[in-house]
């Protein structure tokens, strides 16, 4: 059953006909569609016959966040410039977090904005980046470090795009699921846990729950000044670690950073927040369940406090977390200590261990 989202300054259109789609693109000078090797082999052709109609120039880029830096940018903005887009033109963003949040910034900054759409296809995508209008790339290993907010004129969700993932990039999507839980959706965390099977999920249904999270915290706070840093629960200690994997052999993919992270952080909020115990290892067993993240090397911890302390949640040189108390809640603009981070950390690693 298809769902339509209305936010303020655009629609996310879940499970719809691609009509709406080719309706937003009349009237632009050009459509460009912006895809990796992975979208373009699988989940290009789904959407190819739409927009024949519009003769679209498609631009390809290598798949991964190790290409979300700015050699990848000006890869796209050369690209924009030989296909003569101007700023009447639309891009299609058809991928991951990656292809929307690199080729929305791209679009927003190439010859000082044009319109783009963002078609996400994985889930992680989906019921996360597709919506908020956060754009931008890597910096010299700061995850999202250059970046502008600029809303896309639709997002365009198919739940038939997640059969294209394999286990992995789907178990690294819930991860988002979970945390839009465990801030804002008690109810929809005590279902969660009994997930075992993630093939056999209404992914309709959970997507659609877990962007009604999304939506009202980021109409709530647009620009990320307050209660917007909810959706960063996790994300500080799980972006520093997945930061400094990026550099290894076995890089981890977002989610199964972000699963450490919400561990990690989890223990912070019982030393700051007052989550229980109960809670903790409630919080813990759950993701373990479904995951099996790797132990940590701590001889990587210079890296790891660098990236933390450049994260952009930071304010006046403290190191800024997001965490929740009680299960369903949030705390935002905690600050945290060294010490108070390494026995988080620890924590998790007596777990895996």
């Amino acid at each position: 059953m298809s769902t339509t989202l209305s936010l303020p300054n655009y629609s996310i259109f879940l499970d719809a006909d691609w009509s709406a789609l080719t309706e937003l693109l009349e009237g632009h000078s050009k459509v460009a569609v912006l895809v990796d090797n992975h979208t373009y082999e699988h989940c290009w052709p789904l959407l190819e016959r739409q927009l024949a109609p519009f003769s679209p120039v498609l631009i390809p880029i290598a798949a991964g966040e190790i290409h979300k830096n700015i050699d990848t940018c000006e890869e796209i903005w050369q690209k924009m410039l030989d296909a003569q887009l101007d700023r009447k033109s639309m891009l299609i963003n058809l991928g991951g977090g990656v292809i929307g949040d690199m080729g929305g910034f791209c679009a927003s900054t190439f010859k000082r904005g044009m319109d783009f759409i963002q078609v996400p296809t994985t889930l992680l995508s989906q019921v996360d980046a597709s919506i908020g209008g956060k754009l931008g790339i890597d910096f010299r290993g700061v995850k999202n470090g250059i970046g502008v907010f600029r809303d896309p004129k639709a997002v365009f969700i198919q739940p038939n795009f997640l059969q294209t993932l394999s286990d992995r990039e789907l178990r690294s999507g819930f991860a988002e699921v979970l945390k839009h839980a465990l801030i804002a959706d008690v109810d929809h965390w005590q279902k969660l846990k009994s997930v075992v099977d993630l093939r056999s999920v209404d992914w309709n249904r959970e997507i659609a729950r877990s962007l009604e999270v999304k939506r009202h915290i980021v109409a709530e706070d647009p620009f990320e000044r307050g209660a917007r840093k909810a959706l960063n629960f996790g994300h500080t200690l799980g972006h520093a670690i997945e930061g400094q994997a990026l550099e290894t052999e076995n890089p981890l993919l977002h989610g199964e950073a972000i699963a450490i992270g919400m561990i990690a952080e989890a223990h912070l909020s019982v030393q700051k927040t007052g989550l229980t115990e109960a809670a903790l290892q409630e919080v813990s067993n759950t993701i373990l369940a479904i995951y099996q993240p790797p132990a940590l090397d701590f001889s990587h911890w210079d890296t790891w406090m660098h990236f933390m302390r450049n994260d952009k949640k930071n304010e006046a040189d403290q190191i800024l977390c997001s965490l929740i108390s009680p299960i369903g809640d949030y705390r935002v603009n905690i600050s945290v200590q060294e010490e108070e981070i390494r026995a988080a950390l620890e924590y998790y690693q007596s777990l895996v261990s």
